[in-house]
Parts: structure tokens; sequence; C-alpha cells
């Protein structure tokens, strides 16, 4: 019998459902600008705004990653490096859309009224958040819990073979070991120790 049983992997965690992933990713990502918002100031005050602007909007694009794997999607585990240049360019994606419905306003209306831009703005805003919101759970954090799942029950078949290819010592029997053949359904036995064995004459 065996001493130790082998850790399986353990199931994954449950995925939320689309309206509490998307009400997650409306809090992360308006909290995350919110801090944004005042971190630029406080950093203006020693560094060009440019360049404080670009730091804080780095930061908060890998921190909303950050939280939108572990808390608004559920996947269980830090996302890596591709999943942040997924994340990125699907902001990068939605700031190129809110920016591109501006211009069109004011090709259409150069003067525009405080309303119009106002309404053109955060109606781009909002479509580019739900298309981004789309694109994380569909695409960058879709299959990350059944692919790491697969993977860890690889490993876990893998080292099962290892395991019954090895060594495996007798019960009750100290000085016998099983010896895996090419057969793994015929073994042979052998001593663990060399023993004396006499040739008849």
């Amino acid at each position: 019998m065996e001493s130790q049983c082998l850790s399986r992997p353990s199931p994954a965690p449950s995925r939320p459902s689309p309206l509490s992933s998307f009400v997650r990713f409306v809090v992360c990502g308006g909290g995350v600008g919110l801090l944004s918002s005042a971190a630029v100031p406080m950093l203006a005050a020693a560094m060009p705004w440019a360049v404080a602007n670009a730091l804080v909007t780095v930061a908060g694009t890998l921190l909303c990653t950050e939280l939108h794997a572990l808390f608004t999607f559920g996947t269980g585990r830090r996302p890596d490096w591709r999943r942040h240049m997924q994340s990125s360019g699907s902001a990068v994606a939605a700031y190129l859309a809110t920016t591109a419905a501006m211009f069109a306003l004011y090709a259409v209306q150069p003067s525009p009224c405080m309303f119009w831009e106002q309404a053109v703005y955060l109606t781009a805003s909002g479509l580019a958040g739900v298309g981004r919101f789309l694109v994380l759970r569909l695409f960058v954090f879709a299959e990350r819990n059944e692919r790491d799942q697969r993977n860890e029950i690889n490993e876990i078949n893998e080292r099962d073979h290892r395991v019954t290819r090895s060594e495996t010592l007798l019960p009750g029997e100290p000085n016998l070991r099983l010896i895996p053949g090419t057969d793994t359904g015929h073994r042979q036995v052998a001593p663990t120790h060399p023993t004396l064995v006499t040739a008849a004459a």
C-alpha cells in the first residue's frame, strides 16, 4: 500500500457571473481612476506633468489588470506578462475609440456646446468600457482556469507515470523490490542486496 498520496490539483475557483464581473470591473476601474487622478498632481509637483501622467497611467493599468485577474474575473492567480500586454492593448484601444469619437464630434460641429461634448465623451467612454470588459472576459481571462487545470492534471499524470515506473518496495518484504520491465504488466523481483549464488558442479 502506498504510504503517501499524490497531491491533486485543487478545483478551479468559481467564476463570477457576467453581471457580478461587470460591477467589479466598474468598481476596480473607477477606484483606480480616482487614485490616478489624485496621484498625477502630486507627482507633477516634482516632475513634468506629461511624465507624471505617463507613469501613473502605466501603474494604474498594471494595477487594474491585477485586480481584474484576481477579483473581477476570479482567475485565482496573478496574470502573466502576456495578459498584462493584452489588457494594456485593450486599454489603448478604448482610449483611441474615445479620442476618435471626440474628433468626429469636432469634425461634424466645430464648436459644440458643453452638453454635446459631455454626451459624446461619456457615451464613447461607456461603450469603450463595455467593449474592454467583453475583451477581457471573453478573450484575455476566458480560458485561464481551464488551461491551468489541464496543465496541472498533465503534470500530475506525468508524475504518476514516473512513480509507477520507479522502484517500489514490496510490502512485508524489505529485501525485495520490483524492477519495471518493458512490459508494465510483468515485473521481475530481485533482491535489494547482492546475494551469494552457488553454481552446481
